[in-house]
């Protein structure tokens, strides 16, 4: 029995960490990569090393590039985003930070948004700001807010969470008397149809 070398053993469980969070079966990446279900079963195992022509493969039926398949244009395995350096944005009483680096083949999103009283992350008629299949949870940290999805309204008192899928058409408010707080985390095109 040959011993997996360290490159096969980290590719290995990140095709099917990747694989897993798309929800998609062996059978559905092999259909969308053109490479056999056996093939992929050993390389997630770590029994076999794919080519570059088959780790290409695997990365785009993972809508991913090859190096961001093998992390090739990353640093190292941390990122630290600084409060001081994070991206902040406001409008009209809305002001968010996004607390994740941008990295490619990033899948979420955490974000930081503050509603001042009576102000809205957006209007019932914008359209969804995420992609296709986009997942939320948003956490309520101050104060309360309302989310309004599609055609149905939440109350979310502080410390209630909720998710919902984020390319329906939404938006949060804050209809109290203080500023309110949460954090809102969005997983990209996860939900497939």
């Amino acid at each position: 029995m040959a011993v997996a070398t360290a490159e096969q053993l980290r590719i290995g469980p990140r095709v099917r960490a990747l694989r897993d969070a798309m929800d998609l079966s062996l059978r559905d990446l092999a259909e969308r990569s053109g490479v056999s279900a056996p093939m992929l079963s050993q390389v997630e195992r770590g029994e076999t090393s794919p080519t570059l022509s088959v780790a290409g493969r695997i990365a785009a039926g993972l809508e991913l590039t090859l190096s961001q398949l093998l992390r090739l244009d990353e640093s190292e395995g941390v990122t630290v985003v600084r409060a001081a350096d994070r991206l902040g944005v406001e409008r009209g009483g809305h002001s968010y930070e996004v607390a994740t680096p941008a990295l490619p083949g990033q899948r979420a999103e955490l974000t930081i948004h503050t509603l001042a009283p009576g102000a809205t992350t957006g209007g019932s008629e914008d359209p969804p700001m995420h992609e296709p299949g986009s997942r939320e949870t948003a956490l309520v940290c101050e104060g309360g807010v309302r989310l309004v999805c599609g055609d149905e309204a939440y109350h979310l008192d502080e410390g209630d969470a909720v998710t919902f899928d984020a390319d329906l058409p939404h938006h949060f408010e804050n209809n109290g008397k203080q500023p309110a707080e949460l954090l809102a985390v969005v997983a990209a095109g996860l939900r497939r149809s």
